[in-house]
Order: structure tokens, then sequence, then C-alpha cells
């Protein structure tokens, strides 16, 4: 039996550390809970807002008019193996970085470079999130996710996610129509490591690491990590805020013309301009307004220093969007979902 709760804050719920109460709160263990609880919610027609572990995330000053479901539904387990690889299915509330930390244990490789991203194991495949040259779509097998109308349960495999940069279905056409309830990744026996992106080689190489195990990736990952990002227990954040805007090659040429020194790096259609590179041309790194700012070591991360408003972070936002466009003629995306 679900435990419906009233007027329950939302803040300390999410790593921002921000938003108003929600109508009625749940939190569930089981399939049995997530149905109970999505029954309930039809019978009084409630709105209905889905948490997990609250990173990337936003929610406004004045709450959730519904009910709030928390997702607390763990477990990993070993569902397939052969002589190459193996598939672990986890539990969509479980800890993204535990399922990762399983996987390295375990000796199972493919998600090392994903270590350490803020968020539930559901979330993962919401927004295809990625990490030094890799993203979930890499190790992903199939998911189960549940239909908010029937509460019936349905597999998705790879293709019927269409993944692509920081989206999925489930952000478009699917949006707020299914619970993810279960994630399958296919990872190998064997190491292939992806060394060449970001300060991962660098790292190794000071610390004088030439064939690097599993751990020793990973540890790596999690000191390059914690040099850059804000520890949201201790700062709260909701990780990246923007996007990292995808551009043509056409439009890369024209735009190096005037800032010659424009940083980029290849995507599947053109190139990607880092967002934290525009944002600091546009002398926001390390700014702060009130009680939001921009943290002094990645600039695109926004940071809440203590009692800021969800309105006073999108004001911030919006400023330094119109920036980027009026500086350099493009358009930046919010990565995190913001709750009205």
């Amino acid at each position: 039996m679900i435990n419906i709760q009233k007027k329950i804050r939302l803040d300390q719920y999410t790593t921002f550390k921000i938003g108003g109460p929600a109508d009625f709160f749940v939190a569930i263990t089981s399939l049995a809970d997530l149905q109970e609880a999505l029954s309930w919610a039809q019978k009084n027609k409630q709105n209905i807002l889905f948490l997990g572990g609250g990173s990337n995330t936003l929610i406004s000053d004045r709450g959730f008019r519904g009910l709030v479901i928390k997702n607390e539904i763990s477990g990993i387990e070993l569902v397939r193996e052969n002589a190459k690889a193996v598939w672990l299915k986890a539990q969509s509330g479980e800890w993204w970085s535990s399922l990762v930390n399983h996987a390295v244990l375990h000796n199972y490789y493919g998600a090392e470079n994903l270590f350490l991203i803020p968020g539930t194991v559901g979330a993962a495949p919401m927004q295809n999130i990625g990490a030094y040259g890799v993203e979930l779509k890499d190790v992903f097998c199939s998911l189960e996710a549940v239909e908010i109308r029937t509460g019936k349960l349905k597999k998705f495999n790879k293709a019927d996610c269409d993944f692509g940069y920081r989206y999925s279905i489930f952000k478009g056409k699917l949006k707020h129509k299914y619970f993810i309830y279960s994630v399958t990744l296919k990872l190998n026996k064997t190491p292939k490591f992806k060394l060449d992106y970001g300060d991962i080689q660098k790292t190794l190489a000071e610390k004088k690491i030439i064939n690097p195990n599993a751990r020793e990736v990973v540890s790596v990952i999690m000191e390059i990590r914690n040099s850059k990002l804000p520890n949201p227990s201790v700062l709260p954040n909701a990780g990246s805020f923007f996007k990292n805007s995808e551009i043509s090659l056409a439009a890369l040429k024209k735009l190096q013309k005037k800032f010659p020194d424009v940083k980029f790096f290849p995507a599947t259609k053109g190139v990607k301009v880092p967002a934290g590179w525009l944002i600091e041309q546009c002398g926001f790194k390390g700014k702060v307004i009130g009680k939001v700012g921009i943290h002094e070591k990645q600039a695109l991360v926004l940071v809440n220093y203590g009692g800021a408003k969800a309105s006073q972070v999108i004001n911030l936002a919006d400023k330094i969007m119109t920036c980027v466009r009026s500086k350099f003629g493009l358009k930046l995306e919010c990565e995190i979902n913001y709750i009205e």
C-alpha cells in the first residue's frame, strides 16, 4: 500500500535545492507501487511528475500541481552472457554511478567514461547521457517502460529509442507517456577503452599509467570531473545547464572568420561548439548575481549559492542565451528540465 503525502517541498529532492511544494508526493519501490500510484492519479485527475535523483532538473518556485512520484526502485542483475559480452539489467531507481561501478568491479567494459554522471539509471536513456566521447547508446541494449495511461509494461530496443545528442524518443514523441522501469546494457568482457577525449590521456600520462585497467580509467574520470565540476552536495547545481551548439561545417567556417580561435570538435553532422566556451567568451564564467551564479571552473554549470529561486536561475540563463545569440549568432539550448 503506497503512502501518498501532501504539500511536500521538492527542493530537498533536487540537486539544485530549488523548488516549491508538491500537492501530493509518493515514494515507490516496486512495479506494483508504480501501478497503484498511476491508478490513484487517474482516479483523482492529478498531473504526474516523476523524480529520480533530482539532477538535471529545475523545479519552479510554485512547486508542482499534482502527484510527484519519487522513483526508488533499485536492483542490478546479470541477465545474459556469452564468450564476448554480458547483459546487465538495472532498475530505473538505481544510481547510475552504482551501475557503472558494479560493471567495473565485475570486469565488464564499455561504460567507464560515464562514471560519476549524477542521477538514476532511468534518467540515462531519457536524454542519452554522455561524457568523454561515450554516450549511453554505445552500451545500450534495451529498456522496459510502463505506459502511463494503461500501466502496461513495454520493451524498447535501441532503434525504438531514436537516440540523438542528449535526446531520445522519450523527450520527443513519447514525452510524458512512459515511465522507464529498467535498462539493460550490453558490456564487453575484454577492455577497449576510449581515452582520446578531454584530459584522460594527459592525466594517465601524468600518473605514468601506460596500460590502464578499468578501475584506473574510472579513477581518472572521477579526478577530472571533480576538478572541473562542483559537487552538488557542496554547491547545489543541476549539472550542465546548456547543450553544446551543433552547427554545420559551413557555419563553422563563417564563424571562424570572426572568431579564429573558436573551439569545436567533430559531431555526427558537422561540429559541436562547446557551450562553456561560448559562455566564457561572453564574460559570464565565475559571475555571481545575487544568490545564483556561473561556476568559476565550468561555465556550463549554474550554481545555487544559497536560497536561490528558480526565477533567478531562469533570468540568468536568459541573459546568457541572449548574449551568446548576440555575440555569435548561435542559439543555446537548455539541457536541464524545467518543471513549471
